[in-house]
């Protein structure tokens, strides 16, 4: 049965707490930080990107090449209709039956708005044609801002064949990379990482990249 440990980040100093708190393993929702704290189990392990040491690969250089002409911009945490639309159609996709499926806009409020840190929310755009005033929406990231690191809470982005060349999920976290590095912050988390899980494969073609075992963050270079 999964268990996980909850604490309020409702102290005098919430945002001090929340990076404390990263550094061991935990995740921010809402105002609650998280860990997994299974009897039997340590497969859920928390990762981030040495921002200030990566260096993308060719595969990612070229992926950076491809995104150049998207419009991004940092807003606040305030929710729009145009970000859960874009939310919804990305969940019915990627995680029909998931926990987040049937999301209402009142529960997209809370996830992006009820945060007691500093958050922000990074909107990604194609560039304005004919009569657009701004440029179509194709990515949304919840991103927690620390005095040394950047932590994705939850990105999502539009799943339509026509942008599968941009492998926008990789991109956004390279973009959060680059501004870390232009930030000289350290880290990037990007939440956990499950071995043999499909979905999160992802994160390890990010290096180096550092892994939270029980005795401490080991970085580990290779696939």
């Amino acid at each position: 049965m999964e268990r996980k440990i909850f604490t309020e980040l409702k102290e005098i100093d919430p945002d001090g707490l929340h990076e404390s708190l990263a550094k061991i393993g935990f995740r921010r929702s809402q105002d609650i930080a998280y860990r997994p704290s299974c009897d039997d189990c340590a497969e859920c392990k928390s990762v981030r990107i040495p921002a200030l040491s990566f260096r993308p690969s060719r595969t990612q250089s070229r992926l950076i090449k491809l995104n150049d002409d998207l419009i991004i911009q940092k807003i606040p945490n305030i929710a729009t209709h145009e970000h859960y639309d874009l939310l919804s159609k990305y969940l019915s996709e990627r995680h029909a039956g998931g926990g987040m499926a049937n999301m209402t806009f009142e529960e997209y409020t809370n996830m992006v708005e009820a945060s007691p840190v500093n958050s922000c929310l990074m909107e990604y755009r194609l560039p304005a044609s004919g009569d657009e005033i701004i440029g179509k929406l194709v990515a949304v990231t919840l991103t927690d801002v620390m005095t040394g690191s950047l932590s994705l809470v939850y990105s999502f982005f539009d799943i339509a064949t026509q942008y599968n060349k941009r492998s926008l999920g990789t991109y956004i976290i390279l973009d959060h990379v680059a501004r870390a590095r232009l930030l000289d912050l350290n880290y990037v988390y990007l939440g956990y990482w499950v071995q043999n899980s499909p979905k999160m494969a992802y994160k390890k073609n990010f290096r180096p990249l550092e892994i939270l075992h029980p005795e401490g963050w080991f970085l580990t270079e290779k696939p």
